[in-house]
């Protein structure tokens, strides 16, 4: 028996990272899942590795005739949705006063009007299937501040206020809305070595003799001496970690929670050390 047994699910960003751990995870737990990204050829290639209980959709999660669509595919596929992540996301560095209007505008589509239309477009359908849940994906810096990181911050702080009026709002309706609050998680989004120097838009590292691999491996390298420094448990966090909080809060586990943050950062927000 599964801990999501006869449940569908659609997860954006699943592509890879941690929205494919979720997928991952929750097809290992019973579920049938709807993989949306817009990285067609990633999230074809994973669903035929996950079997006939995974179905790829292309889903834009800043437009709303991509959600519609996507649902639509689900219930073909499936016959219902009763389940939510809405994963997908982006980060941008930048200072607040140099940051273009178009660039924080492209974080706020994404993460804060993703997330919005993911709730719009699939509570209706949830609630006709008798009940369900809705994980978001905000951050830790959705309960916090962070330099350089104003945009997304945004719309990580924004989140937060959703999850909270959408987990009101629906709560007589059988649905739970939560979020997850990671910190520093080992993908591509906090480590963009671990991209494909192709799959990037910053492009393989530079300024080595021995060539991108090894370029790439001491950019990875660095990052993760950082959090090392950084992070009270010493590392930086695993994307199946954050996948295991997501099924929490997707299962009846998690049966008397609602309209709650859930920081996973390795104790990045518990304090400073004085040692």
């Amino acid at each position: 028996m599964g801990k999501l047994d006869g449940r569908v699910v659609l997860v954006t960003g699943a592509a890879r990272g941690q929205g494919e751990q979720e997928a991952r995870l929750f097809v290992e737990e019973g579920a049938e899942v709807v993989v949306a990204d817009v990285l067609d050829e990633q999230g074809e290639t994973l669903v035929k590795e996950l079997g006939p209980r995974a179905r790829y959709v292309h889903l834009d999660v800043s437009r709303e005739g991509d959600w519609a669509a996507a649902v639509e595919a689900a219930k073909e596929a499936y016959g219902k949705v009763d389940g939510l992540v809405n994963n997908a996301g982006i980060l941008r560095f930048n200072a607040l006063v140099d940051t273009p209007l178009d660039e924080f505008m492209q974080v706020v589509q994404v993460n804060q009007v993703g997330v919005f239309l993911g709730i719009k477009a699939v509570a209706p359908e949830i609630e006709a299937a008798g009940g369900g849940t809705v994980v978001n994906t905000a951050s830790y810096t959705g309960v916090t501040g962070m330099a350089y990181v104003g945009a997304y911050s945004a719309t990580k702080h924004a989140i937060v206020g959703l999850t909270r009026v959408a987990a009101l709002e629906l709560a007589a309706k059988g649905i739970r809305v939560n979020a997850v609050c990671p910190g520093a998680i080992d993908t591509a989004m906090s480590n963009p070595a671990l991209l494909d120097p192709a799959a990037t838009d910053a492009g393989p590292a530079t300024g080595s003799a021995a060539g991108p691999a090894s370029a790439s491996e001491a950019a990875s390298d660095a990052v993760a001496g950082l959090y090392r420094k950084l992070v009270p448990l010493g590392r930086i966090g695993r994307a199946e970690e954050v996948a295991r909080l997501a099924l929490f809060l997707s299962c009846e586990d998690s049966s008397y929670i609602t309209g709650q943050p859930f920081v996973i950062d390795g104790g990045w927000l518990a304090g400073v050390s004085a040692m």
